[in-house]
């Protein structure tokens, strides 16, 4: 019976995915036609040959990617970082001001959307990729994660390194960091996911038409009185496989991280 719904689950969940692809060699006005035909009798390749040549969809990944790659590097530099400090190091009310800057999670993006874009706009950095960059730079949720697993090494590496003559960079650098990959490779495939699907902040922020990312590229696919809903699906399969080769590339790290989790609940 457990497996029974499991597997009932997993095929809802599965669902979308799946009409997505079928969709994405049919028509646009055969897309939603019930019973859903799920191999098409003459598949439309077109589609994927229409979203590179007419919608320069290569511009929009590239910029996706380029804006994801550099997002996550910089949260595990200064995530690992963060927690590094809030963890290992000794200073007046560290505590303290650990738990205020995580709670600066609980305060809705609606209410520093105007603070933050009036910063930007200040800063000149409106309608560039750098005030993106910027923005998500910074992630409490990657510093909480980083600081629970930094937590759970021992104190006595870090007092074994100090007697031996590295300092607190090298240490992070040489011991700590390389002990880490678990809860990196969870970092990776939270904020690339994150970053990949970001929609908000690119819409605020991007104005011009060759700084957009694939999912305001996908609106834009979107007219007042029309979709090409085929080419759309096209372009939906095709942005989901960058997201899709980076959690198979670190899904054994994400394990250990919640195996890890969990041993130490």
């Amino acid at each position: 019976m457990r497996y029974a719904v499991i597997f009932i689950i997993s095929l809802t969940m599965i669902f979308p995915f799946l009409w997505m692809i079928s969709a994405s060699f049919k028509d646009s006005l055969d897309v939603f036609v019930f019973p859903i035909d799920w191999i098409p009798d003459t598949p439309k390749f077109s589609n994927y040959v229409y979203i590179w040549q007419k919608v320069n969809y290569g511009l929009l990944f590239f910029n996706t990617l380029k804006i994801a790659v550099i997002v996550t590097l910089l949260q595990i530099l200064t995530c690992s970082l963060a927690g590094y400090a809030f963890s290992k190091l000794e200073y007046p009310e560290r505590n303290k001001i650990f738990i205020i800057y995580l709670s600066t999670l609980m305060i809705p993006y609606q209410v520093i959307m105007i603070p933050q874009f009036s910063i930007i706009r200040m800063l000149g950095l409106s309608n560039t990729h750098a005030a993106l960059i910027l923005i998500h730079a910074f992630n409490p949720m990657g510093v909480f994660l980083m600081k629970q697993f930094f937590d759970s090494i021992p104190k006595e590496l870090n007092e074994a390194a100090c007697i031996d003559g590295l300092n607190d960079f090298n240490i992070y650098y040489l011991i700590i960091m390389p002990l880490s990959k678990s809860v990196i490779g969870t970092l990776v495939i939270l904020t690339s996911v994150l970053m990949w699907n970001d929609f908000i902040a690119p819409l605020i922020y991007l104005n011009s038409e060759k700084l957009f990312t694939i999912q305001l590229g996908l609106r834009n696919m979107i007219s007042e009185h029309a979709a090409e809903y085929a080419p759309i699906m096209a372009a939906s399969v095709i942005s989901i496989i960058p997201i899709l080769i980076v959690f198979l590339k670190f899904q054994k790290f994400f394990e250990q991280s919640l195996v890890s989790s969990a041993v130490k609940g």
